[in-house]
């Protein structure tokens, strides 16, 4: 909220970046076998307050100290006895600082979960062991004291490619282009996405234990297969702008809950290798088998899409 000062106009808002938290919830069948749930987190917390004294009267007494807010992290996760979601985590921390502190009305917290898998040994789940994945899974909720949320998931580094089904025609050539046109190229991105959920207070969020950790899992399935099409015959891309909005449709199309989807899709490229020599012409000459992968430069893709209703 800004505030009107001597002429002068201030927005403010102060928090703790880079809290990071792990946390083991443990659990026992009926064979008395202990399996152990892991997270590991990465938490930025922002709050906008009433605390105008502090920057024009050298006033702190309406300050929440950033430590506070740090300490406050390590409290709450180790009185959540039950596993839930970094969405539902981000939501709890939002709540507490927007009910606890009355000069507090709009907490902003993001997490980044760091992607640990649960190992197999010999085909069994171990019941303690884990080992590190590629892609993070990303939260966002913007939590007011009158209850109202804003709800954003997502995922960073998912890293998709295929070797075929790809093409790239019928684009503005001039006197700068040099691309040749191909209707066989190998595709390979890293998808950044984020969602956002039409819940708009915290009562309305499901209270299914870690739904969210499954709308998480259900939308990067949805949007890997949109990528790759059937196992066997795969799907024809003309363009990483096409895959984009055919994936970023199948979300909204698979999911009401969802309102709005933002994709960004680098086009890392795979350069065909050819050499020669002046005494040798053809020492490589290339098939559709051997690449050079490079990732710079490479071609930036974005775009989002909502419903008509959607505030996004």
């Amino acid at each position: 909220m800004a505030k009107e000062l001597d002429g002068f106009k201030l927005e403010q808002r102060h928090g703790k970046a880079r809290v990071r938290v792990g946390r083991v919830w443990r659990s026992s069948d009926q064979g008395g076998n202990r399996r152990h749930f892991l997270v590991e987190w990465k938490v930025n917390i922002s709050l906008l307050s009433n605390c105008l004294p502090s920057y024009v009267r050298d006033d702190n007494s309406d300050i929440v100290a950033t430590d506070t807010m740090k300490n406050t992290v390590y409290v709450k996760a180790k009185e959540c006895q039950e596993q839930l979601s970094a969405e539902e985590f981000a939501i709890l921390l939002g709540k507490h600082f927007t009910s606890f502190y009355p000069q507090v009305y709009t907490a902003i917290v993001k997490i980044v979960e760091k992607p640990w898998e649960r190992v197999s040994v010999n085909g069994q789940p171990h019941e303690h062991g884990f080992k590190l994945g590629s892609e993070k899974h990303t939260a966002e909720a913007i939590v007011q004291k009158s209850g109202i949320l804003q709800l954003t998931s997502g995922i960073e580094g998912l890293a998709l490619l295929k070797t075929t089904q790809s093409g790239f025609e019928g684009f503005i050539r001039d006197k700068y282009t040099a691309l040749p046109e191909t209707r066989e190229r190998m595709l390979a991105t890293e998808v950044t996405a984020s969602w956002r959920y039409s819940y708009d207070s915290v009562s309305s969020i499901p209270k299914k234990p870690l739904y969210l950790n499954e709308r998480y899992l259900n939308v990067k399935q949805v949007l890997a297969e949109t990528f790759f099409g059937p196992p066997k015959s795969g799907v024809y891309s003309a363009s990483v702008q096409s895959t984009l909005f055919q994936m970023a449709k199948a979300v909204l199309s698979r999911f009401t809950d969802i309102s709005s989807i933002q994709l960004k899709m680098p086009n890392i490229h795979f350069l065909p290798v050819n050499l020669s020599s002046k005494d040798n012409g053809e020492i490589v000459k290339f098939n559709d088998d051997v690449y050079l992968p490079t990732d710079e430069p490479h071609g930036s893709i974005e775009a989002s899409l909502s419903r008509f209703w959607s505030k996004m």
